[in-house]
């Protein structure tokens, strides 16, 4: 497990650089895996390095994509966010964080169909629409573009979505804890309201 000060949301792309000795090893341990993948989860209190944090207890699998060994120890790697998980039990950090996990795919509820999906478009286009206009620019035609499979599957545009807007780790967390898909959708739109009001208070003090 690697804990980190920020919710991490499945399709993100997480760089990382490895130099404390205890992630050194589980980068080890896992590039000698077939499957080279380790639990992210969100740091609640504490810091990443050196122990003594407080975790939080859902998080998702981030799989290392590319890496380069540089040494003493030392790693560059991308690891690509991937299906979410739950904790269900931490374990000692001797050589390094541990847990027993499960994969927590969406629970079952209410349909979330393109309609909705437009309507979260929409609110994220009048936000950037508004920060760009406020700084005299434009708003680029393909900022919100994800690619076709992605656009296909409500879960992973959601997501996708999610990643491009400034909001706060609280409410990243909240969005990837959230049990169903529809309730994922529900804290989004709350988040954006939040940033959306952040910034008219920036823009009014500039």
């Amino acid at each position: 497990m690697f804990p980190l000060q920020s919710a991490l949301l499945p399709g993100e792309i997480l760089p990382l650089r490895i130099f404390e000795p205890r992630y050194s090893q589980l980068v080890q341990d896992c590039l000698a895996t077939d499957d080279p993948a380790f639990g992210v989860v969100l740091i609640t209190r504490g810091r990443e390095v050196g122990g003594g944090d407080v975790r939080s207890d859902i998080g998702a699998l981030a799989r290392i994509a590319e890496y380069a060994d540089q040494g003493m120890g030392q790693y560059q790697l991308n690891a690509v966010v991937s299906e979410r998980i739950r904790v269900t039990q931490w374990l000692s950090d001797d050589p390094y964080p541990r847990a027993v996990i499960e994969p927590w795919p969406d629970e079952p509820g209410p349909p979330v169909g393109p309609e909705r999906i437009g309507e979260v478009v929409d609110r994220i286009l009048a936000l950037f629409e508004r920060i760009v206009s406020a700084r005299g620019a434009q708003l680029r035609p393909d900022a919100l573009a994800v690619d076709p499979e992605v656009a296909d599957d409500a879960a992973r545009h959601i997501y996708a979505l999610a990643s491009r807007v400034p909001m706060g780790q609280a409410d990243r967390y909240a969005l990837l804890a959230a049990p169903t898909l529809a309730e994922r959708v529900d804290v989004f739109v709350d988040a954006l309201e939040t940033v959306a009001a952040m910034v008219e208070f920036q823009i009014a003090e500039e």
